[in-house]
């Protein structure tokens, strides 16, 4: 690239991604509800449509500066294959209304779905990669989404129940999280085949465990995942909600190649962390405080401070986590304007 061209949003992000010195510091803010809402859509549709997400994610990409487009929805895409009983609100992330785990026994009974099958949850998602790649591959950065094995075990079990097995019964604990780590790779591969250039990872109930638990029953899962992404020729990118201070030294070790950093975290340290270890990390604007309920030169001030914090890393604007619907377009556009 000469100096002084402007860059795509896909070459912004992956300049970021191998240390190279992109044209400015790339937007890329979660968008789910807010992009729905824009879309015209509510949420049941978004998330069990594709052309519904599709058409919603290419707006935010044509109208509201971003340079990522992405499938992520909800965390229940596996529970739904996996014959849980699904319920869609209408407004509102769909969910799993009971356990489909229950011990050992759930475990033995389960069945390693197919994440191409027509007419699946997982299918709809592959789908969803597949149209975005091919309307805005070459102009926006495509990012599949599937959830860490961790995650996606409390999603099976409940919270809970979950955490009570770490303890109660470890075994059995580990057994359901390398069946998930299977089905996540499984799913991972698919989105990469479909034209994904990255996958999102979403651990967010690990932020709630113990650095020693962590490094037992998140860890070694959220490995695989992430060498499986590398292997097939994809990035990764964690996204971990919460207070995941204690962690960073943890996460700074999964491979992956880029780390959403919310607000409770303080960004100057998870920068010098993620760093450390040649990655990129994005955040960490409040996004009720400084997004929701901000005035536009608030936005503007907060993302500037966040953006002059991480100033000479691989750093990318965002928010702690996703962006409320309710987020006035001028907010959510001074919010953007801070590194155009």
């Amino acid at each position: 690239m000469m100096t002084g061209d402007v860059m795509t949003g896909r070459e912004r992000i992956t300049a970021v991604l191998k240390g190279e010195t992109p044209d400015r510091v790339p937007f890329f803010p979660l968008l789910m509800f807010f992009a729905s809402d824009r879309g015209g859509f509510s949420f049941r549709e978004y998330a069990t449509d594709h052309e519904a997400l599709v058409s919603a994610q290419l707006n935010m990409f044509e109208n509201y500066k971003v340079d990522a487009v992405t499938v992520c929805s909800d965390a229940f895409r596996l529970s739904a294959d996996l014959g849980g009983d699904m319920a869609f609100p209408e407004n509102q992330t769909p969910y799993c209304a009971s356990p489909v785990v229950k011990g050992e026994a759930g475990l033995a009974a389960l069945k390693r779905p197919d994440p191409m099958r027509k007419g699946s949850r997982m299918r709809d998602r592959v789908d969803a990669v597949e149209k975005l790649s091919r309307a805005a591959g070459d102009r926006a950065m495509v990012f599949g989404w599937v959830e860490m094995p961790f995650a996606e075990a409390c999603n099976l079990c409940g919270v809970a129940n979950f955490m009570m097995m770490l303890v109660d019964a470890p075994e059995t604990a580990h057994k359901l999280l390398e069946f998930i780590a299977g089905i996540e790779i499984d799913f991972a591969r698919a989105q990469l085949a479909a034209g994904a250039h990255a996958i999102g990872c979403g651990d967010a109930a690990a932020s709630m465990i113990s650095a020693p638990h962590f490094r037992e029953f998140a860890l070694p899962y959220e490995r695989m995942v992430t060498e499986a992404i590398r292997g097939s020729g994809g990035y990764s990118k964690l996204h971990i909600c919460g207070n995941s201070s204690h962690l960073l030294d943890d996460l700074a070790k999964n491979g992956a190649d880029l780390y959403n950093v919310d607000h409770m975290v303080d960004l100057k340290l998870a920068g010098e962390v993620y760093s450390q270890h040649g990655a990129a990390f994005k955040g960490n604007v409040n996004p009720v405080a400084d997004l929701l309920s901000a005035t536009p030169e608030h936005a503007r001030k907060a993302a500037a401070e966040c953006a002059e914090v991480s100033r000479g890393k691989r750093y990318m604007l965002g928010a702690g986590c996703e962006i409320p619907a309710a987020t006035p377009d001028e907010v959510f556009l001074a919010f953007a304007a801070a590194v155009m």
